[in-house]
């Protein structure tokens, strides 16, 4: 979905009116109560006897407890005195002091600077825990709670070798989250037409300078620091705009000699160039028009006018990180982040060919045919609900294989309709399993490496995938070079993969290295992945209670049904009951608050321990090394409303250690400032994902109410257990659910105008050959209409024969050419047609040999051959011949990558082994056993894997009456079950038919 702006342009020509988008309000600062200033007082108070008034009570009231020299033999043998204890304990009180003195300075440290979490004092414990509570409740009352936990923006510190020219930073160097940079290229010419205007409106002729206006960073007023949102909120309508006047001073000298690198990183004193539709009467200074500043600010001010031209060619590798508050003092250290997100490939590239094509697949296609744009435009969630989807459909498959035959379930999953049919064609347009299948190769590869060169994972905050399909890891600090063929990226938290490379990976046996990541939404042509676990503290979500369940089931499902995850516990609190069965081993349900609280604090505890025991300093040490794939999983808390107060300040304590121990918080807010939350996000009713201070504006990743509702009727109508034809559905054991969705006239005036054969080599009878350049393509999408009757959405079409995208053009002029080859019947109906709903069908004079096995089978267990045995004998026979091998066998390479989606590879089998089945059946009840084990073996041919085949085939061999021959199948099924052995259920047919079979097992070994 291509992302929204508002330009500088349009802004200024109307610089009264509200915005076109008003839900994302300017960072609120929550006036402190008395309350707050009490806690602050006595936290001041408690840090002041214990790290003064400690030290200073030891020193006039015991003295020093230490020798002054040092110590003879002759102190062994003084006598034990109560001094002496009172000196050891002294001692102890000394070293507690010292501990927790430097628990403070490095809570104080990191509160100030906000460089990350706080270092870890050893064997501190409690204390460091009591150091940091005394210091935040000191600190809340003098800086935003943002200030005193990490920003995305703030995670990287680059070298300044790394800086580069904006223009060229935008185009060569990846980065996340800042906003400025991502149009670095066309913000020239948007800066140029509001000075044109600004000119415009002075009067005629003014000064170089003297049409332009700044503002001077305000000094702090008791808690409230001055911002750039704040300020662009003020004086330009919209504190999002704060971008503008950042890319206008960004590494421009300041008064104090430092320069702008980072937004949330301003000074009082400091100087800012304003757009020229800026208002706001007397904080809005011009430089000769500013009778309320003194003659220093105003020379200040023309000065810095000067170094206008120094913000289009100076180093602007750096980005901002959103409108925290402003910093005042401090040191001049340049601190150089990362621009918003990983740069587009130059076309020159084949990966950039690629990527553009594939991206332009949502903007080439007219209208979604009614689709839903949340599944279209999340391709990972597509691909992991998609192939969960698959797996269940196999299972249950597989499961009601195990049932008599003619008397379950059957072959054919329920044909989805309404809301559920639109969901299940818009995960088949959207989903991108080879960008999954990419993203867990480059992970994992990543992991093998690292553990190779005997080096930790490093914690990764977030990652990137661009359009060209380049993956970009930001890391929490630097941690060195990253392994071939991974390289750097803009500076050293920034580690990236080109899609070639990764194309390169096999598959490596190794634990999932983060399987915390989530897709969050996607800003231009790049997607955003947060890892969860590793947040240090809580991620707080804000928005309506609809908007944010929509983001929440988003998240849910991908974490539950991703492939790039080993295996996880997802825990949804407030909401989600009805997602549990897309994963019933993953998801699991609590009530309240109270019931998380019990649970997550056991949890802490036992990781805690277990961390500890295995001498790892977190989770990401254990799943590298001889970890197992089941060790250190992540658990990951979605807890969708609002806690009380109180519930807050617990729950933040329980997640203050959670990115060490793999556990993440997501929770749901109000509007109200959450206590603990590390990471603050809102989403707003036009799908926007904010964090102003993170620097995020993404088009948000959502899972709508309606969507949820249809994925999830998807997924328990494939449970054989609870959907239709199950034993809670209708339809029964026999019912409708048996009945395949095309039934044919098998008999003689039923033969078909067009025949296609599927089962085995590809041919086509009753159609003139096509023109050979687009006979593959013409081919293909005929043999995608054939195993669906119930019809093909035309976006999944086109995205299953061009997966990488394709125009609507290109995509009409198949389906004409497909019309025009496969005609009209004698009555001129024509062959292929639209429904109702959009949707391709066949007509029934157009029918594949898949379509005659399903009709005689069907015919010979539920129609006719019920009731007769010589019609039973001859349809199981005609349908036995039908099969010449696997489907499309002879099938181009790359092409039909669609029946990976599918389920008829293992559809195919199973219908073909209870065609066998039955037909063996219907010989042995004449004691034909030749004729059984000629069945049984056409049928293995097909499915060899059926375990129930070779059980009947065994019987059949044994039925003849000739020891050796069973003796000689016995040992043939042997050789073919290799190093897994006999499946239980065979060995003991064979103990049963042939107990000395094991005897010439041995024989032959």
């Amino acid at each position: 979905m291509p992302r929204r702006r508002t330009s500088s342009s349009a802004s200024s020509t109307a610089p009264s009116a509200a915005p076109r988008n008003r839900t994302p309000q300017p960072v609120r600062v929550r006036r402190r109560s008395f309350g707050d200033f009490v806690k602050a007082f006595l936290a001041f108070v408690v840090l002041l006897v214990l790290v003064v008034g400690v030290p200073l009570a030891l020193a006039t009231q015991i003295g020093w407890p230490l020798p002054d020299g040092a110590p003879g033999l002759d102190w062994l043998q003084r006598e034990i005195t109560v001094k002496t204890f009172l000196n050891i304990l002294t001692v102890v009180v000394w070293f507690a002091w010292a501990q927790f003195t430097a628990c403070v300075l490095v809570e104080v440290k990191a509160a100030l600077s906000g460089v990350g979490v706080p270092g870890r004092v050893p064997g501190s414990g409690p204390s460091q825990l009591l150091a940091r509570q005394l210091v935040a409740a000191l600190l809340l009352v003098g800086a935003t709670a943002a200030s005193l936990t990490p920003g995305l923006s703030q995670l990287g510190q680059s070298m300044e070798g790394n800086q580069k020219p904006s223009v060229a930073a935008a185009q060569q160097t990846p980065g996340i989250f800042a906003q400025q940079q991502e149009q670095a290229a066309g913000t020239a010419s948007a800066l140029a037409e509001q000075a044109g205007q600004a000119a415009a409106r002075a009067d005629g002729g003014s000064a170089a300078h003297g049409d332009t206006k700044y503002y001077r960073i305000q000094p702090p007023e008791g808690r409230h620091h001055d911002s750039l949102w704040e300020i662009a909120d003020r004086h330009l309508g919209d504190g999002r705009r704060y971008k503008e006047i950042f890319e206008l001073n960004k590494d421009r000298v300041q008064p104090d000699g430092s320069k702008l690198s980072e937004a949330s990183l301003i000074r009082p004193g400091w100087i800012m160039e304003m757009p020229g539709d800026a208002r706001g009467g007397e904080l809005v200074e011009m430089p000769d028009e500013a009778p309320n500043v003194s003659e220093q600010v105003r020379q200040q001010i023309s000065d810095y006018a000067r170094t206008g031209d120094h913000a289009q060619g100076g180093g602007g590798s750096g980005a901002q990180g959103g409108g925290s508050g402003a910093h005042g003092g401090g040191d001049n250290a340049q601190v150089s982040l990362p621009e918003q997100r990983p740069a587009p490939a130059t076309p020159a590239t084949p990966a950039s060919s690629a990527g553009q094509e594939h991206a332009a697949t949502p903007a080439a296609a007219d209208h979604s045919f009614g689709l839903p744009e949340a599944l279209l435009t999340a391709p990972l969630l597509a691909a992991g609900l998609l192939g969960a989807l698959g797996r269940r459909r196999r299972q249950a498959l597989w499961q009601s294989a195990l049932g008599s035959v003619g008397g379950r379930r059957g072959m054919e999953p329920p044909t989805p309709t309404g809301d559920a049919q639109d969901v299940q064609d818009a995960l088949l347009v959207g989903a991108d399993p080879e960008g999954v299948r990419l993203l867990d190769r480059a992970l994992r590869g990543l992991a093998a490496a690292l553990t190779a060169e005997s080096r930790p994972l490093p914690v990764v905050y977030a990652a990137w995938m661009g359009g060209n399909g380049d993956l970009h890891l930001q890391l929490a600090q630097p941690a060195g070079k990253p392994p071939a063929p991974w390289q750097l990226g803009q500076d050293q938290t920034f580690w990236m993969l080109a899609r070639a490379d990764a194309e390169r990976y096999e598959d490596a046996d190794t634990a999932a290295p983060y399987p915390g990541l989530v897709s969050l939404g996607t800003m231009d042509d790049s997607r955003l992945l947060l890892n969860l676990e590793s947040v240090p503290g809580i991620v707080s979500l804000g928005g309506t209670e609809a908007d944010r369940t929509a983001v929440f089931a988003s998240v849910a499902a991908e974490l539950a049904t991703n492939g790039w995850s080993d295996r996880m516990t997802i825990t949804l609190v407030g909401f989600g009951e009805d997602l549990t069965p897309l994963a019933p081993n993953r998801i699991r349900h609590l009530d309240g608050f109270e019931d998380l609280f019990e649970t997550m604090s056991a949890e802490t505890r036992q990781r805690r321990g277990a961390l500890g025991a295995a001498g790892h300093d977190s989770v990401l040490t254990g799943r590298t090394g001889p970890a197992q794939h089941t060790r250190w999983a992540p658990h990951l808390v979605l807890l969708a409303t609002q806690p009380s107060d109180e519930d807050a300040l617990r729950l933040a304590e329980l997640a203050a250690d959670a990115g060490r121990l793999g556990i993440g918080y997501l929770v749901g807010t109000e509007g109200t400032d959450l206590p603990g939350a590390a990471w603050e996000m809102r989403i707003t009713g036009e799908g926007k994902l904010l964090a102003p201070l993170l620097g995020l504006e993404l088009e948000a990743q959502t899972l709508p109410a309606a969507q949820r509702r249809a994925v999830v009727e998807l997924f328990t109508d494939a449970d054989p257990e609870h959907g239709p034809g199950g034993s809670d559905g209708p339809g029964g054991a026999s019912g409708t659910a048996n009945t395949p969705p095309f039934l044919v006239d098998i008999s003689e005036q039923g033969r078909p105008a067009v025949y296609a054969r599927l089962v085995g080599s590809y041919e086509i009878i009753g159609l003139d050959a096509p023109d050979d350049d687009r006979s593959a393509l013409l081919h293909e999408a005929l043999a995608l209409l054939l195993l669906h009757r119930e019809g093909v959405h035309p976006r999944v079409l086109s995205s299953a024969l061009w997966p990488r995208g394709v125009t609507a053009d290109v995509r009409d002029a198949l389906l004409e050419r497909l019309r025009a080859w496969l005609g009209t019947d004698p009555d001129g109906t024509p062959r292929l047609a639209t429904d109702a709903t959009g949707r391709l069908t066949l007509a029934k004079s157009v029918v594949s040999d898949l379509d005659v096995l399903r009709s005689l089978y069907y015919e010979a267990t539920q129609g006719r051959g019920v009731g007769s045995r010589q019609v039973r004998g001859r349809l199981l026979t005609d349908a036995l011949v039908l099969v010449r091998g696997p489907l499309l066998a002879d099938r181009p390479e790359g092409r039909y990558r669609w029946l990976t989606h599918e389920i008829i590879d293992a559809q195919l089998p199973l219908l073909v082994a209870d065609t066998g089945l039955a037909l063996s059946e219907f010989h042995l009840e004449k004691d034909r056993a030749e004729k059984a084990i000629e069945a049984l073996n056409a049928a293995l041919r097909t499915a060899p894997a059926d375990e129930r085949l070779w059980h009947e085939l065994l019987r059949a061999t044994h039925a003849t009456g000739d020891p050796d021959r069973l003796r000689a199948l016995a040992a043939d099924l042997v050789g073919r079950s290799g190093a897994r052995g006999v499946p239980p259920r065979t060995e003991a047919l064979l103990d049963e038919l042939l107990p000395t079979w094991r005897d010439g097992v041995a024989a032959a070994g």
